[in-house]
């Protein structure tokens, strides 16, 4: 019953699914109200936190869809909004609900290269949100190779298309170093890339519920190995796409895993690879009531995870 609903992409699915996510969202921020006296401020900060969030199920959504990344269904956006559900408290602050955000506005332009329209548009695009995002983050560089790979795969290896990345990543860093220059402020543009690595592979905090992060992995690695087989003997646009989004989950890992400041969010630009290789392990999965078992199981866990941690 439920497998048959999910697997059906009509606006009715999205509602619920966002839905189930506006009510544990709201029971978050009620906790939050509770804890302190109550404060007009916060209440307009929540509200601005979930246009956010609906902000990023809507690009998430629109990558998925417009890209073709799953097969008409919407396993994709279910598995997509429990993970965030998990992360819920850790995701309440605008810092990193803007990184998740751009990291989407970043991911659209990288997926869209399977398209031969305005191909070098959108190649200057995707660096230009990467450069927007090293301004927040530096560690974020990693995911260049998310870009070359996407050109490689999908696109022809020419000068232009090979060099237009880079000029799309400087320009937002040399907008901003001549706006500190002219502030007389430079120094803080050079602090940003004052890059450590993290001298610890741990992802999580000891008090952190790090096998939420080891579970998500597992089931990733899982629907890899069931989906890959059937993919990549065929060869058409989804075996691409498919190969870049095992890159995009790999970079994903490798930056939780370096990135120096380590607070939980970071894990958060894995969930978008992961959410949309885990909906293609489903799809593998022929008998319904397996997937009807693996559907109520992943929603089990993570209503006891969210109200026991």
């Amino acid at each position: 019953m439920l497998a048959n609903f999910l697997e059906k992409s009509k606006p009715i699915n999205f509602i619920l699914y966002l839905g189930l996510f506006f009510c544990f969202y709201t029971r978050t921020i009620v906790s939050m109200l509770f804890e302190g006296e109550f404060a007009w401020h916060i209440v307009f900060k929540s509200i601005l936190l979930f246009i956010i969030f609906l902000s990023i199920f809507f690009f998430f959504n629109f990558i998925v869809s417009r890209n073709r990344l799953t097969f008409g269904h919407s396993y994709a956006f279910y598995v997509f909004t429990l993970s965030l559900i998990l992360f819920l408290k850790t995701l309440c602050n605008f810092e990193t609900l803007n990184l998740l955000l751009i990291q989407l506005l970043f991911l659209r332009k990288v997926y869209s290269f399977q398209s031969s329209k305005k191909v070098i548009q959108k190649i200057f695009d995707s660096g230009f949100w990467l450069g927007i995002l090293c301004l927040i983050e530096p560690f974020s560089i990693l995911f260049f190779i998310l870009i070359y790979a996407s050109i490689f795969l999908q696109q022809k290896r020419t000068i232009n298309n090979l060099i237009t990345p880079i000029i799309g990543f400087i320009s937002p860093l040399i907008i901003y170093f001549t706006y500190l220059f002219w502030n007389d402020a430079a120094i803080v543009f050079f602090e940003i890339f004052n890059i450590k690595i993290a001298d610890t592979l741990f992802i999580f905090d000891k008090s952190d519920p790090s096998w939420i992060f080891w579970g998500i992995l597992f089931l990733t690695l899982f629907s890899t190995v069931l989906k890959s087989p059937k993919v990549l003997s065929v060869n058409n646009s989804f075996k691409k796409s498919w190969i870049l989004l095992i890159i995009n989950a790999i970079t994903s890992v490798v930056f939780a895993v370096t990135v120096s400041n380590k607070n939980g969010s970071e894990i958060v630009y894995f969930l978008i690879p992961a959410s949309i290789i885990i909906a293609n392990g489903f799809e593998v999965i022929q008998k319904k009531i397996v997937k009807n078992i693996l559907i109520i199981l992943l929603l089990g866990i993570t209503v006891s995870t969210f109200f026991l941690l």
